[in-house]
């Protein structure tokens, strides 16, 4: 993560892509060494100037949010301090003596001409004395640059309060704004919430430079916003079009399309063509901003019915900055999926093509930072001017400069103009703005003549750009961007050398110490954002690495001549796709294994522990190296904790059990369950509200063939995770509801099925079928559904006349059979349909296992649980949901009937295993609470892994069945403590009968449970 022209040779930095207001996850990768040429690799660290950057960077980020009066006198106070450290160590006289007394050591040690020592420093007073006045000039040096940080902070933090639209805000009015941009519109990507996904936004920064009241009166500004653009909702004679519909040209597909680009939500697109320095007119509605010390004023909620009003264009800089972007999108136009979205983001941090499944999966390998454009880029581009680095400050050097024939200052200068180029097309994010920084200080040294050290710059670099933007003082994204650079000049220099030492080669060496200590250091505040620890990171930087810098090369190649000579572009675009095809297929594959992440406490106090935790390891590791038999251990551990083969991992956490015949996934708020048919092959209900939650479930479950896909209705609690259902599996058919409700919703299924090319059938009313020895007939809807007559709102109208309450009604219901075993799948049936499917089948009796619907909402029809009286009762339900779901009351009345209630938000995955005669389940464990308040719509933090966490142990309930039925739920001892069995106590059938239980599903014609012959078969 250094920036060239410095003695080192850097080819991949470690940064984050991290913004404080998106929250979006940051992680850091490989980056090579340096090997530092000429200069001793022992010598000591200049540290001169990291005490003064790291107490501006702490009283800025402390000044944002304090009030104005405690900064000025904290202010005060420490330039009177420094001022006194100054006049007490006599600064002047110092400076002198310490150069006398330096040039002597030379002259003792490295043969240099040393001078003689006079005054105080003869009679033996000199070095103390020199000492003391060296410390007390650092002091004054810290204050000084505290207090500078803090006022730049403060002021900063005023101009955002400053003017009317703070106090607009909180009355949450109605404005007219004009807006110049500072940033590049992005899509949100669509999250699900409770049954619909929110359609996509478009949010951009801006400063408000002029604001209209509603009382008129208008107030010139320049005041920062975040502005966030929705489609306006179309009306009709018919009422409010569903949110498909008012987007159907691609809502639908939005984030999760091969070019991740989606529709824009339905937008016009002028408005993703938005440049920054663009004004523009809007009429929006305020809000505060989320944080009391946000970068932004307030929150300008807009409402787009057309293509945005502009007052004014784009700068010229600007216009030809976005020229080249717009043209190195059309140069990857033609290129494959992968390679098309991620091309732009590796050249200029362009992600608006990535997909949602590949972001993913860069974020689990820890490869996002090569989508945030960084110092690898800058060096990668520097490099190509004035060649190999450490050759940059002589007559020696490399590159077009020298076949340029520029001098020292000539490079420096066509250099600076790059950097500053290289900002302006990449966007100041805090990478860009630090790599460009300690770029330009290099460049500096280089036309100067002037020693050229690292730390120190990097030290100036932190230093400048906090008291230039103090905000950057609370940005995750600068934090891990100076901590990885940091990282890879003082520790990676060392473990190279040792590593080099055990004799592993020169390069691999520095690979691996490069990447193994951008990560070391990162870790801990990764965990701070995203509550994760990433085991795959360092090999998957490694594999990548191989590819970034042909990709990068050739990517600004093609960005270059894009303008110009468009065919020569998509040349070069098509040779630097192969290799960001490769970068790809790596963050994929990484990805897709079991153990790529592993959950670890959120928050600062997870941070502190895993810093602990990596210093003692790194404290063994050291001990380690030097036994041959113990690093191959060790090494052996970390693989098997990646790869977890299925018969080891069940063995220690006793999950999946091998006689699980029902799975209830632990997929947040919504619904995905299981049914073993054996030999990796399941019957799947439902997908759940996000693919990875769902893939992760089948992939534990050794799940591979999927002959039939059962999606009870069109919610995306129940749709939204098909992609992971379909990743890497083969799936026979898709069945659905026959009510295509919302509209939305069903067009997304039916996309992402043709896109697989997997047919979608339609349940029909008493459909019977079989595969292996599972056994279903589908039960609901009992006729074709159709939406209300007369209006535009979603609903089928009930056979009998009654009223729905939407799709929730059109659940198919499935009554399944396996082992004996009687399962009742209800899907999100609400108390009219559920009356309707007692009438429809007036005998249905008494079940083992009961899917509560709904997700075990307080909606529940008394009779149906009454006759029902299940022994085992799933309910899948997200932890945290605003829903309150499972309700106390239904809970309660499953229990007072002897039930046993398992649910996902506390249990985590549900097996159910056994026979009628013994009945038990197995469950995957509680999950770790976050960080109080940090929660998404699936009931997980951000960017957690979906599952149990490493090395939890299962635990199990039995329950066996004798001539009498029913009774609670006890431990039993006899079993190890990951497995625990309970047993049932035992009531008489007398009693289960009182209650309306004649027998588990028989019918009076001998036909089985419900007559459940099998009418079609499943191959």
């Amino acid at each position: 993560m250094t920036s060239a022209g410095e003695g080192a040779t850097s080819t991949r930095n470690a940064v984050a892509s991290t913004d404080g207001g998106t929250a979006k996850d940051a992680v850091v990768g490989s980056a090579t060494v340096e090997g530092t040429a000429g200069a001793s690799r022992n010598a000591p660290a200049d540290l001169r100037l990291v005490g003064p950057a790291l107490a501006a960077w702490a009283a800025a980020a402390v000044g944002l949010g304090a009030p104005g009066g405690a900064v000025a006198v904290g202010c005060t106070v420490a330039v009177v301090l420094a001022v006194f450290a100054i006049w007490r160590a006599g600064a002047l006289p110092v400076f002198a003596l310490g150069t006398s007394v330096r040039s002597r050591a030379v002259g003792a040690d490295g043969g240099g001409r040393g001078g003689p020592v006079s005054g105080r420093f003869a009679r033996g007073h000199g070095p103390r004395r020199g000492r003391a006045a060296g410390a007390l000039v650092a002091l004054a040096a810290v204050l000084l640059c505290a207090a500078a940080g803090a006022a730049s902070a403060a002021l900063h933090a005023a101009d955002v309060r400053r003017g009317p639209l703070p106090t607009w805000a909180q009355r949450y009015a109605q404005l007219t704004v004009e807006l110049e941009l500072t940033g590049d519109p992005r899509l949100t990507r669509p999250k699900v919430r409770g049954s619909q996904r929110t359609p996509p936004a478009l949010v951009f920064t801006a400063d408000a430079v002029r604001i209209t009241a509603p009382d008129g009166t208008v107030t010139a500004a320049h005041t920062p916003v975040l502005a966030v653009v929705q489609q306006h909702q179309t009306k009709g004679a018919k009422g409010v079009k569903s949110a498909g519909e008012a987007a159907e040209a691609g809502e639908a597909g939005a984030g999760r399309r091969a070019d991740g680009g989606g529709g824009g939500g339905g937008l016009a697109p002028e408005w993703r063509r938005l440049l920054p320095s663009t004004r523009i007119r809007v009429t929006a509605r305020a809000a505060p901003a989320l944080m009391a010390a946000d970068r932004t004023a307030a929150v300008l909620r807009v409402t787009a019915a057309g293509p945005p009003v502009v007052v004014a264009p784009p700068s010229a800089l600007q216009r030809l900055a976005g020229k080249l972007r717009a043209g190195l999108r059309e140069a990857t136009d033609g290129l494959r999926p992968d390679a098309r979205a991620l091309l732009p983001g590796l050249v200029v941090g362009d992600i608006s093509r990535v997909p949602a499944d590949l972001d993913d999966a860069f974020r689990a390998t820890d490869l996002t930072h090569l989508l945030a454009v960084s110092g690898s880029n800058l060096t990668i581009v520097l490099t190509v001017l004035i060649g190999p680095p450490h050759l940059a400050g002589q007559a020696e050097r490399r590159g077009l400069a020298r076949r340029l024939r520029l001098s020292l200052r000539g490079t420096a200068l066509v250099g600076g103009a790059l950097a500053l180029g290289f900002v302006v097309v990449c966007r100041p994010d805090p990478s860009v703005l630090r790599a460009a920084a300690c770029g330009l200080i290099t460049l500096l040294a280089i036309g100067t003549g002037r020693r050229r050290t690292l730390l120190p710059a990097l030290a100036a670099a932190v230093l400048l750009l906090i008291l230039y933007d103090p905000w950057l003082a609370r940005r995750y994204g600068f934090l891990l961007s100076v901590l990885a650079t940091g990282a890879l000049l003082l520790l990676a220099p060392r473990w190279s050398a040792a590593l080099q030492r055990r004799r592993v080669p020169s390069r691999l060496a520095e690979v691996i110490a490069a990447a193994a200590a951008a990560q070391a250091v990162c870790a801990p505040v990764i965990v701070v954002i995203a509550a994760r620890v990433g085991l795959v990171g360092v090999p998957c930087n490694l594999l990548a690495e191989l590819a970034v810098t042909p990709a990068t090369i050739l990517g600004f190649a093609a960005l270059a001549v894009a303008p110009v000579a468009l065919p020569v572009a998509k040349l070069l675009a098509w040779c630097a796709g192969w290799p960001a095809e490769w970068i790809a297929g790596v963050a994929r594959t990484g990805a897709e294994l079991p153990g790529a992440e592993v959950e670890w406490t959120g928050g600062w106090r997870g941070g502190l522990t895993l810093a602990v935790v990596t210093v003692v390891l790194l404290a063994v590791g050291r001990r380690v190296l030097r036994r041959r038999w113990l690093s191959v251990l060790c090494a052996l551990a970390v693989v098997l904790a990646v790869f977890r083969p299925a018969p080891l991992t069940r063995v220690l956490t006793g999950w999946p059990p091998p006689d699980w015949r029902v799975v209830a996934c632990d997929v947040g708020q919504g619904d995905g369950l299981v049914l073993a048919a054996g030999d990796g092959t399941a019957l799947v209900v439902d997908a759940g509200p996000e693919p990875r939650a769902i893939d992760h479930c089948l992939t534990e479950l050794g799940v591979h063939r999927i002959p039939l896909l059962v999606l009870t209705h069109f919610h995306a609690d129940h749709v939204d995770g098909l992609p992971g259902v379909l990743r890497g599996r083969s799936v026979g058919a898709i069945e659905t509801t026959t009510l295509q409700e919302p509209y939305s919703q069903a067009k997304f299924v039916r996309g992402v099925a043709a896109e697989a090319k997997v047919p979608v059938i339609r349940a029909a009313p008493g459909e019977r079928r079989h595969l292996g020895a599972l056994t279903w007939e589908v039960l609901w809807p009992t006729a074709p559904l159709a939406p209300k007559a007369g209006t535009g709102q979603p609903g089928p109208s009930l056979p009998d006349g009654g009223e729905f309450s939407g799709p929730n009604d059109a659940s198919v219901t499935l009554l399944v059979r396996t082992g004996g075993l009687t399962v009742l799948l209800l899907g999100d049936l609400e108390p009219p349909a559920q009356q309707a499917l007692l009438a429809a089948h007036p005998e249905l009796a008494a079940v083992d296992v009961l899917k509560v619907a709904h997700h075990g909402s307080a909606y529940q029809d008394p009779e149906l649980m009454q006759r029902l009286i299940p022994r085992l009762a799933l309910v899948s339900c997200g932890a945290g949901n605003p829903y309150g779901h499972p309700a106390p009351r239904t809970i309660a009345a499953l229990r007072a009937r002897g039930t046993l209630v398992l649910r996902t938000d506390t249990d985590g995955a549900i097996a159910v295993v056994g026979t009628p005669g013994k009945l038990s389940a197995v469950v995957g464990g509680r999950r770790p609470r976050g960080r109080a308040g940090v929660r998404t719509g699936t009931g997980r933090r951000p960017g957690s892994r979906y599952g149990r966490r490493s090395g939890h142990r299962a635990r199990r309930w039995s329950r066996r069945q004798s001539s009498r039925r029913g009774g609670r739920w006890a431990p039993q001892q006899s079993r190890p403590t990951h497995q625990r069995r309970w047993r049932g106590d035992r009531r008489s059938r007398d009693d289960r009968r009182s209650r309306g239980d004649t027998g588990r599903g028989r019918r009076s014609d001998g036909r089985g449970h419900h007559g459940c012959l099998p009418s079609a078969d499943i191959r």
